[in-house]
């Protein structure tokens, strides 16, 4: 009489409630951002301690992740034809955007009759800071941190990619002695992914206080004046997502973008409620990873993405370059707008996808190209918040499709998985964020056999 072993018990997700709650959350907060304006300005803390906790996890993450991948990988060399390809992407994926972005504001003319008053300058001054100041030596430079570990303690995301590709190909050469070391970061790992786990539980109170302080400080009187520039960005941001990448996606991966922007929804929605895409960027590289792509190819497309492929911020750049020239009353002529674009493709480099950064980037460019123009940035600081959520999605997909496009070119992408996973019959481990058979190392010795041997001469 055969025995039956009773089933698995099914884990149950929960998660699926934590997200109807940001959903909700982003809801009340727009609702107290226009009744109780004042009160809601007053919440902006709350949104921003939630981001500071996911980006107190970013170095974390993104060690651990490069660490494995690179050390795990046997040949350099593979490594090193990873991230040339994915920097050439990168770059040209840059230029594409950047150029679209100036097609577009010079066929909309955004800006055109609106007028700079005092207070406008003086916003632009403001949102300048020191960015002219800094150089391109001042960026490299920049990379080096301080010390082996500062990078991990200071969350500079450069920095922690320097060092872990450093401490990667180190394990590298060390070969068998070096296992040790990737049982104990692939320990680790599980540790950072467990905590972000129970952070995310804060999504709904952060979102709550991001947006209801973005609304009652704006109102909609700024979105009205501003609404040609900011529709125009949206559209452009959406013809590069669904139909550059999009193309890209199925001729190359032949995976359609639609089904990997649903299989993303939950991180797109996060990134609404927060704008920011790091917030983001440790659930990119455990999904990426589920859906098929090597650990190599994941650890080093994703994180390098995040500081070189920042599609939507190419776009924002450029388009509102023309924006603020235009509503000054002094547009750029044709030869200057190539000039910006050049400047702005490596200028666009290393601006992390937080809010700010863009319009940081933004004014640094215009004071080294066209001082004059420099009091303009005020028009856009109104909008900036709105403007900046649509930059982080479209930098959050440019980055998933790069992942899969590097995954397919270096042939260390598993479509078969990625068709399953992406039709629902491999979900992926909310409470975990890894893949179960991820949860130990593999043993350096052969395990016992289930089974006495079978002795010679005897029937099999």
């Amino acid at each position: 009489m055969e025995s039956q072993s009773p089933a698995p018990a099914v884990k149950r997700d929960r998660t699926h409630y934590l997200y109807l709650a940001v959903i909700v959350a982003v809801i009340l907060g727009i609702a107290v951002g226009f009744l109780v304006p004042d009160v809601a300005v007053e919440l902006r803390p709350i949104g921003t301690g939630f981001v500071n906790l996911i980006k107190m996890m970013i170095s974390p993450v993104i060690f651990c992740t490069i660490v494995l991948g690179v050390g795990s990988v046997r040949q350099a060399a593979k490594v090193g034809k990873v991230g040339g390809l994915a920097l050439g992407y990168f770059l040209a994926m840059s230029t594409v955007a950047l150029a679209i972005g100036l097609v577009v504001g010079n066929l909309i003319h955004p800006g055109a009759g609106l007028n700079l008053d005092a207070s406008v300058a003086e916003a632009g001054q403001k949102a300048v800071g020191d960015t002219a100041s800094e150089g391109t030596a001042d960026f490299v430079l920049g990379i080096i941190p301080t010390s082996l570990f500062s990078a991990l303690t200071e969350g500079e995301v450069l920095q922690t990619l320097l060092v872990a590709l450093l401490i990667g190909f180190a394990l590298q050469s060390l070969g068998a002695r070096g296992e040790p070391v990737l049982r104990a970061v692939t320990v680790l790992q599980r540790l950072v992914f467990k905590v972000l786990a129970m952070i995310m539980w804060l999504a709904p109170v952060g979102a709550f206080g991001a947006i209801a302080a973005v609304v009652g400080a704006t109102g909609v009187d700024a979105l009205k004046s501003l609404a040609q520039i900011m529709l125009g960005f949206y559209a452009t941001c959406a013809i590069f997502v669904f139909v550059v990448l999009g193309a890209l996606l199925l001729l190359v991966a032949r995976i359609n973008i639609f089904q990997l922007l649903r299989y993303l929804g939950r991180e797109f929605l996060l990134i609404v409620s927060t704008s920011s895409s790091e917030s983001a960027l440790p659930r990119l590289i455990a999904k990426m990873e589920h859906l098929g792509v090597s650990k190599p190819v994941v650890g080093i497309t994703v994180p390098t993405g995040y500081s070189f492929n920042l599609d939507g911020t190419a776009i924002y750049l450029t388009m509102a370059s023309l924006f603020v020239a235009q509503a000054v009353g002094d547009p750029l002529s044709v030869s200057e707008q190539i000039s910006l674009l050049v400047f702005m493709i490596i200028a666009s480099k290393g601006a992390a996808g937080v809010t700010g950064a863009g319009l940081a980037t933004l004014a640094g460019g215009l004071q080294s190209h066209r001082p004059e123009l420099l009091d303009g940035v005020g028009l856009i600081v109104g909008i900036d918040r709105f403007m900046s959520e649509a930059r982080a999605l479209t930098n959050f997909a440019g980055n998933a499709v790069a992942t899969l496009l590097i995954g397919t070119w270096t042939r260390e992408f598993d479509r078969d998985r990625a068709l399953t996973v992406l039709a629902g019959g491999d979900p992926f481990d909310e409470s975990t964020m890894l893949d179960e058979d991820d949860d130990e190392p593999a043993p350096a010795v052969a395990p016992p056999a289930s089974a006495p041997a079978v002795p010679a001469g005897s029937p099999g």
